[in-house]
């Protein structure tokens, strides 16, 4: 496995990779890796002659300063668990690589990137397209893998490569949780004990629900959701749509689409860490 820090390196590499007709994945991601991570660069290896990880804590897709000061970082373990998956390249470049002059491009994709992440973390979308188009241009990938915990922002990630028109087939990958129900998250590992052993509530309140919501309403669902999250000492929840999983338009009742997904965003403990996560009611 080789690690490459400019663009051009990354490149001639994968230049030479094409000329044998190898076709290629990518893994963008953020660093601070774990098990979830892991699954989509096991998945890229086995579909693809060559994989290629990026690792970068994109400034562009954070709102808050603290937030992007204070998130995860660990090139030295994220190098060895790569290495283990069989990933061949790893690209880590420093932001003035990435962003050698300032990128003014301006990506919206009305409804989906302007509800829910959109609305409560203005630029939010916008600085992942700006990160990932950039990367789909440097990398030229085949395929590109993505969890499904960020479901909005696949969403968004789609729409940008319709738009654009990149060629980009995005793969997406399930979500991988722990034994208790938390869905693996870089941010995980900025929780506390204490903070640690409640956030599984929100996954156990969100699996519940979807049995909860085969003899109640729309409304019912949501608020008793919302209720029993925010119960838990330590637990807020900043907002629960649930909306139609094409649209991601909110839905009132069961019978407005074949397709709806309850989307939450929750805060644990005193920081707060900012967690999110989702579960499938109906599915076409």
């Amino acid at each position: 496995m080789k690690v490459f820090k400019k663009i051009v390196d990354l490149q001639n590499a994968l230049f030479e990779e094409r000329k044998q007709g190898k076709e290629i994945g990518l893994v963008p991601t953020m660093g601070a890796l774990h098990e979830g991570h892991a699954s989509l660069v096991r998945r890229s290896v086995g579909e693809n002659g060559v994989t290629v990880v990026s690792v970068f804590v994109n400034p562009t897709q954070f709102n808050d300063k603290n937030d992007l000061k204070n998130y995860p970082r660990d090139l030295e373990a994220d190098c060895a668990l790569l290495e283990s998956c069989k990933a061949d390249y790893v690209f880590a470049p420093e932001v003035e690589e990435m962003y050698p002059t300032p990128d003014t491009r301006h990506f919206e994709f009305p409804p989906v990137s302007t509800v829910m992440e959109g609305a409560h973390r203005p630029g939010h979308f916008n600085g992942v397209c700006l990160v990932v188009s950039r990367l789909f241009y440097i990398v030229r990938p085949d395929r590109a893998y993505f969890g499904e915990k960020d479901w909005q922002q696949i969403a968004v990630v789609k729409a940008m490569v319709r738009q654009l028109e990149l060629g980009v087939q995005i793969v997406e990958c399930p979500i991988v949780r722990d034994d208790d129900g938390l869905a693996r998250s870089s941010r995980n590992s900025l929780l506390a004990p204490d903070e640690r052993a409640i956030a599984p509530a929100i996954y156990q309140a969100l699996k519940s629900s979807v049995t909860y919501a085969k003899k109640h309403t729309l409304k019912q669902t949501h608020d008793k959701v919302v209720a029993d999250i925010n119960k838990v000492e330590g637990l807020d929840v900043e907002y629960f749509s649930i909306v139609d999983g094409n649209t991601l338009q909110d839905v009132a009742e069961w019978e407005d689409s074949p397709y709806i997904v309850g989307c939450i965003t929750v805060y644990c403990g005193k920081t707060p860490i900012r967690l999110i996560d989702h579960i499938k009611y109906k599915e076409a």
